[in-house]
C-alpha cells in the first residue's frame, strides 16, 4: 500500500472535501518553490520511456495519462502536478468572468464506494487570472483548456463566452476542450443538442482557423445522453472537423452507490465521479470508436481507479486517458502503476 493511501489519505477524509482541496493547493503551490521537493517528486513517480510517448492532434504526449478537468480550476498547480508522472493537464472549466459557482457545501464524498458529488457549478477565478498564471509557466508539461461559460451568460449568447476563452488561452494551451455537458449550470447540457452545438463548434473551428497554426479542440460530454444523442454528436464531431471528444463528465445517476436512498437524498444535486461512473464512461467510450470505425479520437475519463480500469478504458478505445476521482481516492502512486502497467505489456 503506497504512503499516500496508509498515511495522507485517512488525514484528508478527515476534512471537509473543499477545504481540504484548497490546503491541498497551498501546499503544492509552496512545494514547487522547492526544486529539491520537485525532483524528489519526480523521482518517485514519474515514468520516462518512448514507448510510453502517444502522438495525438499533432502534440507528443509523453504519456498517455492526464488529469482531468475540475482539480486545477484555476491553474495553480500545473506545473506541480506535471512532475506527478502525468503526460497532460487539463485546466479549467474557465469563464470569462470570475464567479463563485453554487452555495456551500457542493462536494460530497462516498467513501466506501470511491466516489464524489459535486455541484460546483463552474467556480473559478476568471480568464484574466488564469492567463496569468499559464504565462508563469516553467515546465514543458502540456496545458489542456477547458471552457465553459458564465452562468449569468444565456444560451442564445454562449457562444461569446467560449469565443473569448479560445482567444484569450490560445497562445497558452496546448489544445481546448469545449465543455457543454456540466450537470451544475442550468441549462448548460442544452448545448449539446444537435442545432446548438453544430453552431457553437462551427464558430470555434472558424476562430481557430483564422490562427496562423490551428489548435486541437475537443468536446467534453456527459455519460448521460442517450444513443441517439451520442449519433448526433458523432456527426457534428465529423461535419465540423473538431479534433475529437472527452468521454465523459459526472453523471446525474446514481446508479451504483451502495449508499442508502436517503444518505444519497441528503447530498442532493450534482454530478457524482468515480467508481460507479466506470462501467457507463467506458460503454460510451466504446460505441464512440466502434461507431466511428476509430476515426474520432477519445480522451477516457471517468472512473479509473486502477490500473485496470486505465486498460480498459484504452481497449475500448481511447487513445488517452485522465483521472480525477481516482487521483484524489489513490494519489499518484496510481499514475505510476498505469505507466509501468503499460511500459510492461509493450
Amino acid at each position: 500500500m503506497s504512503l499516500y493511501k496508509l498515511a495522507i489519505r485517512p488525514i484528508l477524509l478527515q476534512f471537509d472535501p473543499e477545504s481540504i482541496h484548497k490546503f491541498t493547493f497551498r501546499c503544492f503551490k509552496l512545494f514547487h518553490k522547492s526544486a529539491l521537493m520537485r525532483s524528489m517528486v519526480s523521482a518517485q513517480f514519474n515514468v520516462k520511456h518512448p514507448k510510453l510517448e502517444r502522438e495525438l492532434f499533432g502534440l507528443k504526449f509523453p504519456n498517455p495519462v492526464g488529469l482531468a478537468a475540475g482539480l486545477d480550476k484555476n491553474a495553480e498547480a500545473f506545473d506541480f502536478l506535471g512532475s506527478m508522472g502525468f503526460g497532460f493537464i487539463e485546466i479549467g472549466t474557465v469563464t470569462p468572468k470570475a464567479q463563485d459557482g453554487n452555495p456551500l457545501p457542493r462536494l460530497f464524498r462516498f467513501v466506501n464506494d470511491k466516489a464524489l458529488v459535486n455541484r460546483m457549478g463552474f467556480n473559478n477565478e476568471g480568464l484574466e487570472d488564469v492567463v496569468k498564471r499559464l504565462r508563469q509557466k516553467k515546465t514543458k508539461v502540456l496545458i489542456g483548456g477547458n471552457i465553459g461559460k458564465n452562468k449569468v451568460t444565456p444560451n442564445e449568447e454562449a457562444t461569446s463566452d467560449y469565443m473569448k476563452c479560445f482567444e484569450a488561452l490560445y497562445p497558452l494551451v496546448d489544445y481546448f476542450v469545449v465543455n457543454v455537458s456540466s450537470p451544475n449550470t442550468p441549462n448548460l447540457r442544452e448545448l449539446q443538442d444537435k442545432e446548438p452545438l453544430k453552431n457553437l463548434l462551427n464558430e470555434l473551428m472558424q476562430l481557430n482557423r483564422s490562427k496562423e497554426k490551428t489548435k486541437p479542440i475537443l468536446l467534453k460530454i456527459a455519460p448521460d445522453v442517450n444513443q441517439n444523442q451520442l449519433d448526433d454528436i458523432i456527426e457534428i464531431v465529423t461535419e465540423t472537423s473538431i479534433d475529437g471528444i472527452v468521454a465523459t463528465n459526472t453523471t446525474i445517476s446514481r446508479e451504483g452507490l451502495s449508499y442508502t436512498a436517503d444518505q444519497i437524498k441528503q447530498v442532493g444535486a450534482g454530478g457524482l465521479s468515480g467508481q460507479p461512473l466506470r462501467e457507463r464512461s467506458t460503454e460510451v467510450i466504446r460505441y464512440i470508436h466502434t461507431k466511428s470505425k476509430g476515426s474520432i479520437p477519445v480522451i477516457g475519463v471517468g472512473g479509473i481507479m486502477s490500473k485496470e480500469d486505465a486498460l480498459e478504458k484504452l481497449e475500448a478505445g481511447a487513445s488517452l486517458i485522465q483521472l480525477y476521482t481516482g487521483f484524489i481516492y489513490e494519489g499518484p502512486a496510481l499514475v505510476k502503476a498505469i505507466n509501468k502497467e503499460l511500459l510492461r505489456q509493450s
